[in-house]
């Protein structure tokens, strides 16, 4: 498997093949869409031969084509098999250098799976068509496939929304649907957002009160459904009891570093590994940073409110321990060198994307860290998705 979910095949002119819709040992009739003088990209037409690992897709909205979950006709443990092998490239190919994993095992990386493989997903943004059906979004598209369920959402999400007589929405827009710790069902509208951005402002709201109620490790965090929440109902604590568990030790100067911290989801885990001591938490989104939570009445927290390369050199330093969780994207030269600069005793990278992860880790190699555990969480069942989370130290 290719990073990103499609199938790798060698053509008999030496080029790269990267086959949507194939996996590894299937042999499948294929459609060349795109064509380079190195690689190519082809789209499955007909599975002639199966791989051992190919199950009947279990997802609906996928088997219509929406682009949920690309994973559902592969088996659950060869996902997983497929997803670390997707890392293990990724780090092959871009953070060895500088002895960034010189102290690793990379063949002993633990790979997890959260439990459930469907009915994981307490949040989900939903595409309006332009009779006002919602649905999730064609792949590599911004069509709406609507009428069709995916198996994700937990149960009774998606109910009167997406389906049979489902409710009419604003053509054009998008809904966020979200279940909270209480059982809660928020619905809001919103724009519609531009791809890689996330649309925070509330057009208005369908159902709930307009503000959702999650828990992590005893406290309440309370945010409008359009902030950042970890989507699988087991994340928040599963990451949470890494960052605990391998963030513990003695600190110098006990002050953390909570980077892209969303509403501060990490900060009593952080609190707990410093054994106490001032947590300084930033993030980009107001919908996050604008309320004060239950988790400062405990915790010696300074919420800030800006991009995290803009915001570093304001935090208190040096640093004992940094944790940042940044988006696809990844957290970029700019950030991972400012953080580096801070001499922190301990660095935490949680990672959704492999190749920004790498790209990160490499960074920090550079300016003389090293990794000194690695965890691969499958976080997101029945997609090519998953998190990774690293401990590196100075060396």
């Amino acid at each position: 498997m290719a990073h990103g979910g499609e199938g790798i095949a060698d053509a008999p002119d030496g080029r790269v093949v990267f086959v949507r819709g194939a996996i590894p040992d299937d042999t499948v009739e294929a459609t060349l869409t795109k064509v380079k003088k190195r690689w190519a990209r082809a789209e499955t037409t007909a599975v002639l031969e199966p791989s051992p690992h190919r199950v009947d897709p279990t997802c609906p909205a996928a088997a219509a084509g929406a682009g949920c979950c690309d994973f559902s006709h592969i088996e659950a443990d060869a996902q997983l098999e497929f997803k670390r092998e997707v890392l293990l490239g990724q780090l092959g190919a871009l953070s060895s250098r500088f002895g960034v994993l010189d102290a690793l095992d990379l063949g002993a990386v633990e790979a997890v799976q959260l439990q459930p493989v469907t009915g994981w997903r307490t949040r989900v943004r939903l595409g309006v068509d332009s009779q006002g059906n919602a649905g999730m979004r064609r792949a590599r598209s911004t069509d709406v496939v609507a009428g069709v369920t995916c198996t994700q959402p937990v149960p009774g999400l998606l109910d009167g929304i997406v389906g049979e007589q489902a409710e009419k929405f604003t053509p054009g827009a998008e809904l966020v649907v979200a279940v909270d710790a209480d059982g809660t069902r928020h619905v809001v509208e919103t724009q519609a957002a531009q791809r890689g951005r996330r649309v925070e402002r509330v057009e208005r709201v369908l159902e709930g009160p307009g503000e959702l109620v999650e828990r992590v490790r005893g406290f309440d965090f309370v945010f409008p459904p359009t902030a950042f929440w970890q989507a699988h109902l087991r994340a928040p604590e599963a990451y949470s009891d890494v960052i605990a568990q391998w963030g513990a030790g003695e600190y110098t100067n006990r002050v953390g570093w909570d980077l892209y911290g969303g509403v501060g989801a990490f900060v009593p885990s952080m609190s707990e590994a410093l054994g106490g001591g001032r947590i300084e938490s930033v993030d980009y989104s107001s919908a996050a940073t604008s309320r004060r939570q239950q988790v400062a009445d405990a915790c010696d927290v300074r919420v800030h409110h800006g991009e995290a390369a803009a915001v570093v050199g304001e935090l208190e330093r040096p640093p004992g321990l940094v944790v940042l969780d940044p988006p696809r994207a990844g957290a970029g030269a700019e950030v991972v060198r400012a953080i580096a600069l801070a001499a922190p005793e301990r660095i935490i990278h949680v990672g959704c994307d492999p190749a920004t992860f790498a790209r990160d880790l490499a960074g920090f190699g550079e300016h003389g860290y090293a990794v000194k555990q690695m965890k691969l969480i499958d976080a997101f069942p029945n997609t090519h998705h998953f998190e990774v989370i690293a401990v590196l130290e100075a060396v």
